[in-house]
């Protein structure tokens, strides 16, 4: 037989077997649009704003639906019910996180964000536990904060400066980096393209189709590449800190982590090791600096454009604050504006649209569908941070939103920009820390200044994927 045509059925049949099996193993899943062999319905999706097609789709199919991205089929949760029910009323069986495979080449289901089962717990359970109690003998959090924000001011005095990274680098590492240090530019250039690659087609195809990594030219390989660039400068860190490692006095997270290496030594079932450890701390590199940062970034964009907004906390600023003392955290209590436009920063930029991909941990019946164990879970945080019955013109920016009618500060159960149940970010009351005192720090000591009309601010992102970054601006800091 013609070579030709064995290749022509031999296609044909894997087509049909990949229809076959798509359709067959849709079993009792939710509906959804009828998948392409092999391509599923990728066709259907928007990847440049995912978010966006998937809402379509849920106008279509209710609030939770199947679709295929490629050959795997994945549920969508749309809105505040579903996502409440799932990840929190079930929240141990929708505690899984999907393999991706670009990310999986470097961390090899190591590490916080991207483990399961036992090593996804024992990690996360000392990551909580070694982040809320870090004031051991030396600073606390706070302090390291207030330290970094006052470095800024210094630094934005001169040019336009950017801070978060260096207290996640406080946190881990112990000191923190000179802005002009090469080296520190060298790793916030690596995030910035990590942050960005995220979104592109070549990672999100690879991730579909894992067979692709090696051979489709793409930003996947830039991904890699400087995912392990970053773990091996964590490498050398860690060395550094075995040398000089003192078990009475841990100065960090490394230390703290390499003494409970220490202590677990004889347990061959340890999820405590060196390996573990640069995963751990290059998860915690990667989403302590690029998404604080973003969000600081997207934060004074929003009020360039609406600089009523900003005068508004600059004078409770002054009332509250005055200009002789840092901002601390006590101060947030009585500033309810302030802690409202932080709040609306975060819900109005909706950073992470549909969080990082759960999965289920077991076979669960989920209202009147059964989803299989190992079935790709996305939990639109989007539908719920836009719902517009909490949130009314949920595409207005309004630190409203967070406001009662006597002024007072409005806590929301929509509020999910860190996602929520067991999966919820490690690092969330230190992002809150952060944006706050380096918000309030900011706005203390400057006025700003667009260099263009509010009016002709463009405020949607400028990429809008797995996560939303700002369009590009310029700005001056105006000394108050």
């Amino acid at each position: 037989m013609d070579p030709t045509v064995v290749l022509v059925l031999c296609l044909s049949l894997l087509l049909l077997f990949s229809f076959w099996k798509q359709s067959h193993g849709r079993g009792n899943l939710p509906p959804g649009p009828t998948p392409l062999p092999i391509l599923g319905n990728i066709l259907q999706i928007d990847f440049k704003d995912i978010s966006k097609s998937l809402t379509k789709l849920s106008e279509v199919y209710g609030p939770v639906f199947t679709v295929y991205l490629g050959m795997k089929p994945t549920v969508v949760l749309h809105g505040y019910e579903a996502v409440k029910e799932a990840l929190i009323d079930l929240g141990e069986e929708f505690s899984g996180r999907t393999i991706l495979p670009v990310i999986h080449k470097v961390n090899k289901g190591l590490g916080v964000i991207f483990s399961n089962g036992k090593t996804w717990k024992h990690t996360r359970r000392f990551s909580l536990v070694t982040l809320r109690n870090f004031g051991m003998g030396k600073r606390s959090i706070e302090e390291r904060v207030q330290e970094e924000a006052r470095c800024l001011v210094e630094e934005l005095r001169k040019t336009n400066g950017a801070a978060p990274c260096n207290v996640i680098c406080s946190v881990i590492f112990q000191n923190r980096f000179d802005y002009k240090d090469q080296q520190f530019l060298n790793l916030m250039g690596k995030f910035n393209e990590i942050f960005k690659n995220v979104n592109s087609k070549s990672v999100q195809l690879c991730n579909m189709f894992p067979i692709l990594i090696d051979y489709l030219p793409g930003s996947q390989k830039t991904t890699i590449r400087n995912n392990t660039y970053i773990k091996n400068y964590v490498l050398e860190k860690v060395k550094e800190h075995q040398e000089s490692l003192d078990i009475n006095n841990p100065r960090d997270f490394i230390d703290c982590f390499l003494i409970k290496m220490e202590q677990e030594k004889h347990n061959p079932q340890s999820e405590f090791t060196i390996e573990n450890l640069l995963i751990t701390v290059l998860d915690m590199f990667v989403a302590g600096t690029e998404t604080t940062s973003t969000t600081l970034k997207y934060g004074l964009l929003l009020l360039l454009k609406h600089p009523e907004v900003a005068a508004k906390v600059q004078e409770e600023i002054e009332r509250v604050i005055g200009r002789d003392r840092s901002p601390c955290m006590q101060d947030r209590s009585q500033m309810p504006y302030t802690d409202a436009v932080v709040h609306e920063i975060q819900r109005f930029i909706d950073l992470a649209p549909n969080a990082a991909p759960h999965t289920t941990t077991c076979d669960v019946k989920f209202r009147n569908y059964i989803i299989p164990k190992g079935t790709t879970i996305f939990p639109s945080l989007s539908s719920v941070l836009n719902d517009n019955k909490e949130f009314p013109n949920p595409k207005e920016f309004d630190p409203g939103h967070f406001l009662d009618k006597s002024g007072n500060f409005r806590k929301s159960d929509y509020f999910v920009p860190f996602s929520t149940g067991k999966r919820a970010c490690v690092g969330e009351a230190l992002a809150r820390m952060e944006l706050f005192l380096f918000l309030t720090t900011i706005l203390q000591n400057f006025k700003l200044k667009s260099q263009v009309d509010p009016e002709h601010i463009d405020t949607t992102p400028l990429v809008s994927g797995i996560s939303r970054v700002p369009r590009f601006y310029k700005l001056s800091f105006l000394p108050v």
